[in-house]
């Protein structure tokens, strides 16, 4: 059974920074691509960042500079640290994997910039 679990949400000042975790279990997980989405309120769930089975990774130009995806295949975790967080970077961010025929994402992880 997979399974996604983050953590590390809260609530931080503009400017500030946070580390999200997602652990991952029931997968073989360094062969797998992770990716990072947030879904704001009344918005389309949309892509973060990502992390293949290499290392190699990609972001949204929202995030491009600010944020940093890593993974530890020790530890079956993927990371997102988040910098320079802005008001609209408010959002539940879910980590995702996608298997050959399935897709399972975690329950999400609310992260509210606001002053």
């Amino acid at each position: 059974q997979v399974q996604l679990v983050e953590s590390g949400g809260g609530l931080v000042q503009p400017g500030g920074s946070l580390t999200l975790s997602c652990v991952a279990s029931g997968i073989t997980f360094s062969r797998y691509a992770m990716t990072w989405y947030r879904q704001a309120p009344g918005k389309q769930r949309e892509l973060v960042a990502t992390i293949i089975s290499n290392g190699s990774t990609n972001y949204a130009d929202a995030v491009k500079g600010r944020f940093t995806i890593s993974r530890d295949n020790a530890k079956n975790t993927v990371y997102l640290r988040m910098n320079s967080l802005k008001p609209e970077d408010t959002a539940v961010y879910s980590c995702n994997v996608r298997l050959q025929f399935a897709q399972y994402w975690g329950q999400g992880t609310q992260v509210t910039v606001s002053s």
